[in-house]
């Protein structure tokens, strides 16, 4: 029987980041994946700025742009009569990538991102993850393999697994569920998802149609939402010649029949193929845990929502990088019983509130559909009403849209040193701009780089300011423990005032465990951050 630290279910963009996140810790992990290949379908299409901001940390964000939408390329959305038409109902305008990074890189104010979004269409994706891991030495990755059954008890995971050369057995300390809203490993669990399981079907489709983004006449741009009966919703695909369609139709024949006039309309000259069809339900649901025992859910097998803000994929990866480096810290003995609890503590409330949001978003875009009236492409006083109803609901959607969903707090987290609030800010800044369970902020150096690259992948304790405070007594507590730390001095009294205290404690996956000028009881903060005691 094989064994391995971690085993992780499921080899798409979540549990391929957990393998890589994992892999550059030394920790040994199997990764098994039932299809035989990575994804051929877009189900996802942009990283989020949080998501480019841990692919940086795993040294891939470069290798994503590369491959990903052109960076001078716009961000736009549009709400359309038609693809024909020059004038839309609504542009929504957005910044290209390019333009994101002139404008982050030159502000200090610690409330911008280092890395803007980035669209990549998750079959570009996938093989890019797929490549990153098999470049680990510590990562063993099997596709075509599936978990029939698993076996825990409270000294480890043995998983029966089935491939075409038979069934297996692997043993592991831990195992991790990334396989999607079917998830094996949550039914195995006994772990139900509450929500809700039918907002309705829609189809989707995958072309390629060369030539036809460079003629769309309203312009150029990412989503394409043609105001109609049919929720017909063009999304362009990485490299621009590819699309996938969306839309509420009888059959895959209608899918094929509707991008056909789509592109005649633009021009009768263009060709396409045909790749893919298929009918899917939208859900918004979450899992009633996070698992049990040595058994975790991560990514779609722990909560679902709807394409409407794009956040379920970049929510898992969020869940890949707080799992990690937890993962590591219990396997490598410096971890205490509170830092795996604390996983589902911190990452299902995160999931709650993507899930309330994702809904929000899809009663707002179902409000503005719901204006639609034939009319809408009538040059006359009636179809101008109601291109302006439609325009004036549309709001609602963008108002959702608008709101920050990258700057998480885990501030309940019982891995995070509450206790250091009053210290942290000092009558400096109000209580609310306090960093603790936060992303560090970005913090632009002289050079040019963010502080964030200087960072190792223990904790950091940050030293701010030009006379920098006394962080030995915290780092000798935390080597006693075993805990990899070091400490990083920053000079530059813009970080010191962005960063808001004399010292911060980074943990492992950039947010703030704690912060002031020295703490009372530097072995408590040392056990709660390593999950070895809890905050007062």
């Amino acid at each position: 029987m094989d064994s391995t630290q971690v085993l992780i279910v499921g080899g798409g963009p979540v549990g391929m980041g957990l393998a890589l996140d994992l892999g550059r810790r030394g920790i040994a992990c199997i990764l098994v994946e039932k299809r035989r290949e990575p994804m051929f379908l877009p189900k996802m299409e942009q990283c989020r700025p949080r998501t480019m901001e841990i692919y940086r940390r795993l040294g891939i964000a470069d290798r994503v742009r590369r491959a990903g939408y052109p960076a001078e390329l716009p961000m736009d959305a549009y709400i359309v009569a038609s693809l024909a038409d020059r004038e839309p109902v609504v542009r929504w305008t957005a910044p290209s990538v390019q333009e994101q990074f002139a404008a982050f890189r030159g502000r200090d104010d610690g409330a911008h991102p280092v890395e803007p979004y980035q669209l990549i269409s998750q079959y570009t994706l996938e093989p890019l993850l797929k490549e990153a891991i098999e470049e680990i030495a510590c990562v063993d990755v099997r596709f075509g393999v599936e978990l029939v059954s698993l076996d825990a008890s409270d000294d480890g995971v043995v998983a029966m697994l089935e491939s075409p050369e038979g069934e297996a057995k692997v043993g592991a300390s831990y195992l991790v569920g990334c396989d999607g809203g079917s998830s094996t490993v949550r039914r195995e669990l006994d772990i139900r998802l509450r929500g809700e399981p039918d907002l309705g079907q829609l189809r989707q489709a995958l072309f390629r149609c060369d030539g036809l983004y460079e003629r769309i006449p309203v312009g150029q741009g990412r989503h394409y939402h043609v105001a109609d009966d049919r929720s017909t919703f063009l999304i362009v695909q990485d490299d621009c010649r590819h699309f996938s369609l969306h839309a509420d139709v009888p059959s895959d024949d209608d899918m094929v029949e509707l991008f056909r006039s789509i592109v005649r309309s633009v021009d009768p000259r263009l060709m396409f193929e045909t790749l893919y069809v298929g009918e899917w339900t939208m859900r918004l649901m979450v899992a009633e845990s996070y698992g049990a025992g040595r058994v975790f859910l991560a990514g779609d097998a722990a909560h679902l929502t709807t394409p409407t803000l794009g956040l379920g994929m970049n929510t898992g990866v969020g869940d890949a990088t707080d799992l990690a480096w937890k993962l590591a810290g219990t396997l490598e003995g410096w971890g205490g019983t509170a830092l795996l609890e604390s996983y589902e503590r911190e990452r299902r409330p995160v999931a709650l509130r993507n899930v309330e949001a994702s809904g929000r978003a899809l009663q707002a875009r179902r409000a503005w559909r719901a204006a639609y009236r034939p009319n809408v492409r009538e040059a006359s006083p009636d179809g101008s009403v109601t291109r302006q109803r439609i325009a004036e609901l549309s709001q609602g959607e963008k108002a959702v849209r608008a709101e920050t969903f990258d700057d998480y707090v885990y501030a309940e987290s019982p891995i995070v040193a509450s206790g250091s609030r009053g210290s942290a800010c000092d009558g400096e800044r109000p209580a609310e701009d306090c960093h603790l369970g936060r992303r560090l902020p970005s913090v632009w150096m002289d050079d040019g780089s963010p502080l964030q690259d200087r960072l190792g992948l223990g904790y950091s304790l940050l030293r701010l300011g030009a006379a920098p405070a006394d962080g030995r007594p915290l780092v000798g507590a935390l080597e006693r423990r075993g805990a990899p730390v070091e400490v990083v001095d920053v000079s530059s009294l813009g970080a010191r005032r962005i960063c808001g205290a004399d010292l911060v404690l980074v943990r492992p996956d950039l947010h703030v465990a704690w912060q002031g000028s020295a703490p009372a009881d530097v072995e408590q903060v040392a056990d709660v951050v390593t999950g070895h005691g809890r905050a007062r």
